[in-house]
This record gives structure tokens, C-alpha cells and sequence, in this order.
């Protein structure tokens, strides 16, 4: 499941310039891709949370899984910027269905201490990924048509489904019996807004979010255009980088478990700033570029799997789906329009404001997590381990 949804979305990125060939899209036009998708997202990511704490995580999954195959075939139906955008928030909603519930479920399912682990493993699906559908992706987008990526990822999603349905246990926790209103949902999330550490870690996943929407999304179309890297080059690229991340994430989660989570979410932050803000600077040929990703997604997977263990334990399992949902949401949201104002900056300044902007997303992330968000430890933890 993992795979198909992060695979759908980061191989926007890369055939970016395949999009824009194929449709005639204006360059500064095709960051709206990344911002309908993250938009549409999460608002059902919003609504999907409070559902999931009432019905149960196995639900939502198997009817998000679902819902994300279909979608992803109705790509190969786009044959304009229009219906594209369309068939991008369909696809949003879907994931809007899938984001929260996916994290909450290790929360529910795993204890606190044992989090950071099953973090790691279950995120660097991301990066097989990077390894295996990205590449693969983006040789289809190029030899045949942008469309036969999303296609592929419909027919894994496809399996996946089958998959939850078959071997996916439904946890053995405490779920919400308040009544599920609109109203109770809203109040719900303005209670959880006032919580200082609450408010905190959702302006970090806005931060984090963000960040990846101006650094990365225009990354593939500046190593084309201005370093001269051809189409090969980033399939390389990527599955490179998603090596990188598929060794870092479970090793960084349980290396979490061991010293906190504090201390591996700020050291990357600060390593990532550095290495976006250098980008432009060391990065003039092919090996380096292939070094400067490499590190990049070292410092992503360090940084996401003791993050999303951290928030997990900030509620009891009856508001994770809520709190999830949320943070989640706003970051998508902040994603979104990143990535509309990272198109903006790349034609207007260059891919340098887009480095300069996402390294003080990173450093403002940095800080928030040190001086504002609690360190748990797995006898304080708010959600105490579920069985199934």
C-alpha cells in the first residue's frame, strides 16, 4: 500500500518535464499538479480522522486502497491540463483517506517503544519506491506517455488491496463512541488546536511538508534544463537516492527507540537546511548531484519515521485517527501551496529561492520540535500498546 501511494506521488516530480511536453503546460503552471493533490488530500484527511477513530483504521485502508486504484486508472483518461488537475485531486481524496489512517494503525498497533522501528520499515516503502517504481516510471513516462506510471501504481494499489483485506488485523484498541457529527468533529479539532504541543507539531508537519514541496519538486526539471542531466540520469537519480533511504529509515527508527526521537528529527533538519541551501552552489555535474540527493534522502528518512513515532504519542488512541488527520491535513495543505509558490519562484528568481526558502522551512521545523515538542518515553507515552 505504501509503495503504490508515495510512489503515485513522488513520480510527479520526475516527469514533470514529460507532463509539460506532452500537454503543453506552461513550466510555472505545473506546480498546481503537486498543490490540487495535496489540497484535495487534506480536506478528506480531515474528514476521514474522526471517522477512523469511531469505525476503526482496517476500514478506512481497505476502502482508501480501494478508492486509489481507481483513480490512478483513470489517468490514463487525462488528455489536458484540466483533466489531469481533475483526475490529481480525485487521487488527493483517496490519499486523504490513506495518510492518517496509515500512521495511526502503527500507532495503534505497535507499542511506543517499539514505534520508531515499524516507522522505519513501513516508510521506507517510500524509498523501494524510489528504487523500483520511479525508475520504472519514469522510463514508461518516456517511452511512452506520462500516463503509464499512474497506471502501474493502480494495478500494485490493486494488489494491495487484496493484501489488507487478507492479512491486515484490525487493532485491539479503544475506540471513540461519542457520536460522529460534524459539529463534535470540528469542536474536536479546535480542542486539539489548543493544545500547545498539538499546535506545534502540526506547524512542523506544515514546515516539513513544505520544504519538500519548494526543494523538490522543481529539483528534476532544474538537473535537466541547467546541469544538463538527461532522462536516464534522473531515473538513476532516484533510485540512487531511494537506496540511500531504504537503509537509513529502519536503522534511524530503531536507533530512535534507543536515544529519543528529538535528536535525530533536529539533526536532520539542520543537515537537510544545509544541504538545500548548498544545492545550487556544489552541484554542476552529474556525481555530485547523484552525492547531494543522496544525502538529501538520508536526511529525510532520518528525520520522518521518529517524527510521525513522536506525534503518535501526543494523544490516546481514541484521537490519534483525529490528530493524524490534522496535522497531516494542514501539512498537505502547506505542501500545496509550496508547491504553487515553488513554480512561482523557479521562472520568476531561479531554483535558488526554492533552496533558500525550503532550508528556512527546515531550520524553523529544527527549532519548534527542540523547544516545543515533549519527549516522551515509552512509560508516558499518551497510547499505550495495542494487540490483535
Amino acid at each position: 500500500m505504501m509503495f503504490s501511494a508515495s510512489s503515485q506521488v513522488i513520480i510527479v516530480s520526475p516527469i514533470l518535464p514529460n507532463i509539460a511536453r506532452e500537454l503543453s503546460i506552461p513550466e510555472a503552471h505545473l506546480g498546481w499538479l503537486v498543490t490540487i493533490y495535496a489540497a484535495m488530500l487534506g480536506v478528506f484527511a480531515l474528514i476521514v480522522g474522526p471517522i477512523s477513530d469511531k469505525i476503526g483504521r482496517r476500514r478506512i485502508i481497505l476502502f482508501g486502497c480501494s478508492a486509489m486504484s481507481i483513480t490512478l486508472m483513470l489517468h490514463a483518461a487525462a488528455t489536458s491540463f484540466g483533466s489531469l488537475l481533475i483526475v490529481r485531486g480525485l487521487s488527493g481524496v483517496a490519499g486523504g483517506m490513506l495518510s492518517g489512517s496509515a500512521v495511526s494503525y502503527v500507532g495503534d498497533y505497535f507499542p511506543y517503544e517499539k514505534r520508531g522501528w515499524a516507522n522505519g520499515w513501513v516508510m521506507s516503502a517510500a524509498a523501494v519506491g524510489q528504487i523500483a517504481g520511479i525508475p520504472l516510471g519514469k522510463f514508461l513516462a518516456g517511452l511512452y506517455s506520462f500516463k503509464w506510471p499512474f497506471v502501474l501504481f493502480g494495478i500494485t494499489m490493486i494488489f494491495a488491496v487484496f493484501l489488507v483485506w487478507r492479512y491486515v488485523p484490525q487493532p485491539d484498541v479503544v475506540r471513540n463512541t461519542d457520536r460522529l457529527t460534524i459539529g463534535r468533529a470540528l469542536s474536536n479539532y479546535a480542542t486539539l488546536l489548543r493544545d500547545r504541543k498539538i499546535s506545534a507539531a502540526t506547524l512542523a508537519y506544515v514546515l516539513m511538508f513544505a520544504s519538500m514541496g519548494i526543494y523538490l519538486v522543481y529539483l528534476p526539471t532544474w538537473l535537466e534544463h541547467e546541469i544538463g542531466l538527461a532522462n536516464n540520469d534522473i531515473v538513476l537519480l532516484f533510485l540512487f537516492g531511494g537506496l540511500m533511504n531504504v537503509m537509513t529509515g529502519p536503522m534511524a527508527g530503531q536507533l530512535s527507540d534507543r536515544i529519543g526521537r528529538k535528536p535525530l528529527i533536529v539533526s536532520s533538519c539542520l543537515g537537510l537546511s544545509l544541504i538545500m541551501i548548498l544545492t545550487t552552489f556544489v552541484v554542476t555535474g552529474r556525481a555530485v548531484a547523484f552525492g547531494v540527493f543522496a544525502l538529501a534522502m538520508i536526511m529525510i528518512a532520518m528525520r520522518m519515521s521518529p517524527f510521525q513515532s513522536l506525534i503518535t504519542s501526543l494523544v490516546p488512541a481514541e484521537r490519534r485517527g483525529s490528530l493524524m488527520s490534522l496535522s497531516i491535513a494542514i501539512g498537505q495543505i502547506g505542501m500545496g501551496l509550496a508547491s504553487g509558490l515553488a513554480g512561482t519562484a523557479y521562472t520568476q528568481y531561479g531554483y535558488l529561492s526554492n533552496t533558500v526558502m525550503g532550508a528556512l522551512s527546515m531550520l524553523m521545523m529544527a527549532g519548534i520540535v527542540h523547544y516545543f515538542l515533549p519527549e516522551p518515553t515509552a512509560g508516558t507515552a499518551a497510547a499505550p500498546a495495542a494487540s490483535a
